[in-house]
């Protein structure tokens, strides 16, 4: 798995006003710009989780993501912007964050125009993955996917992993973490995804429990740690047993999860088609 680095914000270039998070794209100290996604925000320490824990499983998963980094905010940054929502943001945000590489050029996926750019295999396995960590944010509206240099690209996954804004008690992790994910229905690629059963062992193959492993040790302690995060900093062994043992438990019950993909899917080909638009 690839390493995520830690770097510095040393300027705020621009924030990005899609949604209700205000991310901004900030540059680093080794030059480059950055999707900043920020600890202050009204998700939470858990969105931030959620976005290099999810990332960093589907880069191992060969899906493209843009590179993943733990980015320190500290005190003197964006002193000098205006706006005095941004101010209350940053000063919220003091210390670790979460970066996506910035995609220069990059622009919204939109199926009926870019659907020709997906590599073979590609929507079954996203489909897959989707399931895998219980994304929500797949759909026609808000497909989180952007086009650069021709081709897909993974965004925005801190509302994945959902089961972690109220875990179960530890008894009945296993059982409950293996049920269908319901929100599949609403999946922008469900149609697409005609190999689900094929893809399945293969992306077992690259999404191991030792991978898990390393992506759940690789979980900042300052984000686990933080007080939004709910787990206080006395709690991070049994933070990080929990997500060890949901995805670990969803991985082995693929077949469930899978199989309820698969007979969704078949439904949702027999229904008529509704025109949706993007959300813009």
């Amino acid at each position: 798995m690839t390493t995520v680095r830690t770097l510095t914000a040393t300027r705020y270039v621009q924030p990005l006003r899609e949604g209700g998070s205000l991310p901004a794209i900030v540059e680093t100290d080794d030059g480059a710009l950055y999707v900043a996604k920020f600890r202050g925000a009204g998700q939470g320490a858990k969105a931030l989780i959620a976005e290099l824990l999810v990332g960093a499983l589907a880069s191992a998963g060969g899906l493209p993501m843009p590179a993943l980094a733990v980015i320190d905010v500290p005190d003197e940054f964006g002193r000098s912007e205006p706006d005095p929502e941004i101010q209350d943001l940053l000063r919220a945000s003091r210390g670790l964050n979460i970066g996506l590489g910035y995609l220069d050029g990059a622009f919204n996926f939109d199926l009926s125009a870019a659907g020709d750019l997906m590599p073979p295999g590609f929507a079954s396995q996203l489909v897959w993955f989707d399931a895998f960590v219980t994304n929500p944010d797949r759909t026609a509206r808000n497909a989180n996917l952007m086009v650069w240099q021709r081709s897909p690209w993974l965004i925005d996954h801190g509302a994945a992993i959902y089961a972690h804004h109220a875990w179960w008690p530890a008894s009945e992790m296993a059982a409950r973490a293996g049920t269908p994910f319901s929100r599949v229905q609403d999946h922008l690629l469900l149609p697409l995804a005609d190999d689900l059963d094929g893809v399945d062992a293969l992306m077992q193959s690259r999404i191991t429990p030792a991978v898990i492993d390393e992506a759940v040790d690789a979980l900042p302690d300052a984000l686990l740690g933080d007080p939004l995060s709910g787990y206080g900093t006395r709690a991070l062994d049994e933070a990080r047993a929990n997500y060890r043992t949901y995805l670990s438990a969803r991985l082995a019950a693929s077949s469930v999860w899978v199989a309820d993909a698969i007979a969704v899917r078949e439904r949702v080909l027999q229904q008529p088609r509704v025109a949706v638009k993007a959300r813009r």
